[in-house]
């Protein structure tokens, strides 16, 4: 027999979006996609990170790479996005929908539950979960075109599955800040779930999978009480490290997974297993 399993997660040729894609985990994504032999579009709202970081990808592993700006919130930016991955590639075979809202106010975005503002709980949905139905609608329906299938790969987060330990916050900062978990995050986290299970039925058919990564807490910059009242949380007793979300990212972006959609995949330590 000729088949070799290690030929299944391959993704030599294929084309992947990476919404985010400048992130902290959007730039571990990607250099794992490239590193796997696909041809990349980081698609984020920091223009001059996506520039850079396809410039290195593409020097880096002798794939193509490229930066497209784009705003998750908006459709108009999110068709343009698309539109012109295709001009490029000709299609796009793998969308890792990443991106997710970093607050420009803080003190709105860590305001208590009671005194929470509408704006900023809208402002947050804009992004953490309608840019990911419009990102996922635009690629799905280019998909759709392909007639080929593809893999959408959704990120949550594990305060989407499991509410906050409000104990871990305590004399806990980040990047100098205190810090808490806000009641949208959850609920915006939790909503991604759900529209990964219902796209991953809508297109099953079509052979699209949709599945969901969930990262437990990925150590990055917070201070030194909070990594050990987080640590003291899990059974793996630490934090996650941002690269060990992408070997989770290659299964289900290759035909590894050619047989899984609607699934979350959760990588938290043993979090949820207590």
């Amino acid at each position: 027999m000729n088949f070799q399993f290690k030929n299944l997660f391959g993704l030599v040729g294929k084309v992947a979006v990476v919404t985010g894609g400048a992130g902290l985990l959007g730039q571990n994504f990607c250099r794992g996609l490239a590193e796997f032999g696909a041809n990349v579009v980081i698609a984020d709202i920091n223009k001059s990170a996506v520039t850079e970081l396809a410039e290195k990808l593409t020097s880096e592993y002798k794939v193509k790479c490229i930066g497209i700006p784009c705003d998750v919130t908006s459709e108009e930016s999110i068709h343009g996005m698309v539109s012109e991955v295709v001009r490029v590639f000709g299609g796009i075979n793998i969308l890792l929908n990443n991106a997710a809202s970093k607050a420009d106010d803080l003190d709105a975005f860590f305001a208590s539950i009671e005194n929470y503002s509408l704006d900023e709980w809208r402002k947050i949905m804009a992004v953490n979960i309608d840019g990911m139905f419009l990102a996922a609608q635009a690629v799905g329906k280019q998909m759709l075109l392909q007639g080929q299938g593809g893999s959408i790969i959704q990120t949550s987060s594990i305060y989407g599955v499991v509410g906050p330990d409000n104990r871990i916050y305590e004399g806990s900062f980040y990047l100098g800040r205190k810090i808490n978990t806000p009641p949208v995050y959850s609920a915006s986290k939790s909503a991604v779930i759900g529209l990964t299970r219902y796209l991953a039925t809508a297109w099953a058919d079509k052979g699209i999978r949709v599945n969901t990564i969930t990262p437990g807490g990925v150590k990055s910059g917070q201070n030194e009480e909070f990594i050990a009242r987080y640590s003291d949380r899990i059974p793996m007793r630490r934090m996650a490290k941002a690269e060990e979300m992408v070997g989770a990212a290659l299964y289900l972006s290759s035909e590894a997974s050619s047989y899984v959609t609607g699934q979350n995949l959760i990588i938290d330590g043993g979090l949820t297993a207590w």
